[in-house]
């Protein structure tokens, strides 16, 4: 399939960091945007120096490495005057500006939006922040366990008695890119027809409520959306949803009537007094205490096959392991394997979406620090010899 570069007029200068901006640009750095991402001289942004899990490839940050492909890389110190006119030579020069700071930085540095609408009415400029620009709490961190916590994402999972039970990836932070990547290409849309710029903006708060539409809107409404005292899947689902132990691994229950599942184990007495549609919801923990120990004795295999004869809807319970060995997963080969100067060979997500005019490439590993310094201020008009000033000046 031929490279997809349907983003490739589309010029976005990235003042990123953490995960919410950074994921935000490749999402349209992969579709074809060029994406300079600013950076401070000699230290870089944050996330080249620090990773998940301690995971170093090579001395390379992973963290840095799986949201950074497809980017170029600009060292400008924004602190100094003639830095911060270079800044605003090269976002002047953008379709869209990218920046995930916290509100107020980039102003106070004269690259803010006020400052870039005058000179580019046109211009898109892109915010990602924790909790908006104008929040009394916009000068608190923005971070994604903060934002699991106040709005009720981690209280909602898990059972009731345990702790709050935050997810096991930064759902908020992905979630917050990859709205704000959707608005970008709205924004950009609507200057097509109209010819006008904008101010776009995401929060981590609103991303972690969109990520619980469906429990909010049943508990602003007056439903009953209370986490339940035995281990099912959710606070609003009728039984047999959740996770069940077997006689060796795990395997989930989704959505099936409790007599479909009962006729698929043989009628068992246990689950008789179960069979009306009526209380699946009213008893759904009775019903998830009954059927619990009827599956203990047969494999995760055998339950699967069985159910899944039965048109019951079930999957096993995956590790990561078993997730890349599953078939499912490997049909839609969805890692992509390539070689970085330092780090050697790695493995990262491609682009989630599929187009049927290309695909996604990788055009550029994630850049060392600066490595496009040079060539995107001579894209600026910067001559060598300015660059060399500018460089032996420490300003790039």
């Amino acid at each position: 399939m031929k490279p997809l570069q349907i983003l490739r007029d589309v010029k976005i200068v990235a003042f990123t960091q953490f995960l919410l901006g950074p994921a935000s640009v490749q999402y349209l750095s992969d579709l074809g945007a060029d994406v300079i991402k600013v950076e401070q001289p000699g230290r870089g942004a944050y996330e080249r120096s620090w990773s998940g899990g301690n995971t170093y490839v090579e001395g390379v940050s992973a963290f840095f490495l799986l949201s950074h492909r497809n980017v170029r890389s600009v060292t400008i110190d924004l602190k100094s005057p003639e830095g911060q006119r270079a800044a605003l030579r090269l976002a002047s020069s953008a379709d869209v500006v990218v920046d995930n700071f916290r509100p107020g930085v980039l102003d106070r540095l004269g690259v803010g939006y006020a400052k870039l609408s005058e000179l580019r009415p046109d211009l898109i400029y892109a915010c990602g922040s924790g909790y908006g620009s104008d929040s009394p709490h916009r000068d608190l961190p923005g971070q994604d366990l903060l934002l699991q916590a106040m709005t009720g994402l981690a209280a909602a999972t898990g059972r009731a008695g345990d702790p709050p039970t935050p997810a096991g990836a930064a759902v908020v932070d992905q979630h917050a890119a990859a709205l704000l990547a959707m608005g970008i290409l709205a924004a950009l849309h609507h200057r097509q027809r109209t010819g006008e710029g904008q101010r776009v903006e995401a929060t981590m708060v609103q991303a972690a409520l969109d990520l619980q539409l469906e429990p909010v809107v049943y508990h602003l409404n007056g439903g009953l959306v209370e986490r339940p005292a035995e281990p099912l899947g959710s606070s609003f689902h009728e039984a047999p949803y959740g996770v069940y132990e077997t006689a060796d691994e795990f395997i989930a229950l989704s959505l099936s009537p409790v007599a479909k599942v009962s006729a698929a184990l043989g009628d068992p007495a246990e689950l008789r007094e179960f069979l009306d549609p009526a209380v699946k919801f009213s008893r759904r923990e009775q019903i998830r205490s009954a059927l619990g120990p009827l599956l203990r004795n047969r494999s995760a295999k055998e339950l699967l096959a069985l159910f899944r004869e039965h048109g019951i809807w079930c999957a096993p319970v995956n590790d990561y392991d078993a997730v890349f060995a599953d078939p499912v997963v490997t049909h839609l080969d969805p890692v992509l394997e390539f070689e970085h100067p330092r780090a050697g060979k790695v493995k990262m997500l491609k682009h989630p979406v599929r187009f049927s005019s290309g695909e996604p490439e990788l055009r550029t590993p994630p850049p060392e620090l600066g490595e496009h310094t040079d060539a995107v201020l001579s894209e600026l008009g910067y001559s060598a010899e300015e660059i060399t000033e500018l460089r032996e000046a420490g300003v790039v």
